[in-house]
C-alpha cells in the first residue's frame, strides 16, 4: 500500500534513508550521510510531499517531491529490486506529467532504473556539498 507519510514513520523512513544511501553512494564516506539524517528530519521531509509503501505494516520505502522534482526515491535494501520503487514512481507519476531529479554520475544502477522508467538526461552538474558530478534527469509523460 502506498500512502502519505505520517510522523509514525519518520524514524523508520530515515533508517532507510541511511542505510541506502549508504549502499548506493558507497563513494561517499558514510561519515557524510550520517551528518545528514537532522537536516532530513527537520527541513527535506517536512518541505516535501512524502509517500511510503508499506508491506504488513511496515514501511519498506519512500519518495519525496518538491514541486515537480523528485528529491528522495528510496527503497530497503533488503527489498531493492522487487518493485517497490518503480510502484513508489508510477505513484508520483500519476500526479505530475514531468519530473525532474538529481542522481550522482557514479550512481550506475540508479541512473539504468530511472532510465528504464522514462527519465532522460538533461545536464550535469557538480553537487556542491560532496563535490560529486551529479546529472538531471527530466521524466514527461
Amino acid at each position: 500500500m502506498i500512502r502519505k507519510l505520517e510522523s509514525r514513520d519518520i524514524e523508520r523512513v530515515l533508517e532507510i534513508w541511511l542505510e541506502a544511501s549508504v549502499k548506493a553512494h558507497d563513494f561517499i564516506d558514510k561519515s557524510y550521510w550520517e551528518s545528514q539524517i537532522e537536516n532530513m528530519r527537520e527541513i527535506y521531509i517536512p518541505a516535501s510531499e512524502t509517500f511510503v509503501i508499506e508491506e504488513s505494516s511496515r514501511v519498506l520505502g519512500f519518495c519525496s517531491v518538491i514541486a515537480h522534482h523528485l528529491a528522495a526515491l528510496f527503497v530497503d535494501p533488503e527489498y531493492q529490486g522487487k518493485g517497490f520503487g518503480k510502484r513508489l514512481l508510477s505513484h508520483v507519476k500519476t500526479q505530475h506529467d514531468e519530473l525532474t531529479l538529481t542522481v550522482y554520475k557514479e550512481n550506475i544502477p540508479s541512473i539504468a532504473f530511472y532510465r528504464s522508467q522514462g527519465f532522460k538526461l538533461d545536464a550535469e552538474s557538480v553537487d556542491e556539498h560532496t563535490g560529486h558530478h551529479e546529472y538531471v534527469m527530466v521524466y514527461e509523460s
